[in-house]
């Protein structure tokens, strides 16, 4: 069947180094933010800045200011519950994950398989997704999610994940940082090494389709 041997196609050996290199640009992810935040107000005119990094929650210091405790006590006005590394479950479980697709993307390039590619793929695609997911539906909570009895009322909302809102007399900006880009070109270059490896066997079966 067609589709057998698809999943049986063995991976070219540019398809194994843009895995390699795939698994290279997972290192970063350790070291550079996921995401950041920042809220500009006339009280903080240069922004705070929150970093999200795999494994914790950073926020800009300057010798007079930590800027996520300063977010944290305008949180505490309106109601918002203290932003907690605790509270992020995703930080006990990400850094073993990206660990995991790395030492699964050395086991493709071993074993040269269009299936175990695959499965890669697939697995990481599911992985970014279901971030996603996870990220927004925090910020969803953190923002509906708000004490009655604060000390400033404010109308639930959610905290933008990607752009710039006005939450009362801040505006609010979230984007991707470093690590996110880092991460977002992992699918493209196993994607890359699965279409030059069907590329590579239509090459040596002139005449035959996948």
């Amino acid at each position: 069947m067609a589709e057998t041997k698809f999943f049986e196609t063995p991976i070219d050996l540019r398809g194994r180094v843009l895995i390699l290199v795939a698994a290279i640009l997972l290192l970063p992810t350790f070291f550079f933010p996921l995401w950041n935040m920042t809220l500009y107000s006339n009280q903080f005119p240069d922004g705070l800045v929150m970093s999200i990094y795999s494994y914790k929650l950073e926020g800009g210091k300057t010798p007079n200011r930590d800027d996520l405790k300063e977010i944290n006590a305008l949180n505490h006005y309106i109601g918002m519950r203290s932003l907690k590394e605790d509270d992020f479950t995703e930080f006990k479980w990400i850094p073993f994950f990206i660990g995991g697709v790395m030492l699964l993307a050395l086991r493709v390039i071993v074993l040269g398989k269009m299936s175990k590619l695959v499965d890669l793929f697939v697995l990481f695609t599911y992985f970014g997704i279901f971030s996603l997911w996870s990220f927004y539906h925090k910020l969803y909570l953190y923002g509906h999610e708000l004490e009655p009895t604060a000390a400033v009322r404010v109308a639930p909302f959610t905290p933008p994940m990607i752009g710039h809102n006005t939450l009362a007399n801040f505006e609010v900006y979230s984007y991707p940082d470093v690590g996110s880009y880092f991460m977002a070109a992992v699918p493209v270059l196993l994607l890359a090494a699965i279409w030059l490896s069907i590329k590579s066997r239509n090459k040596e079966r002139p005449g035959k389709s996948v």
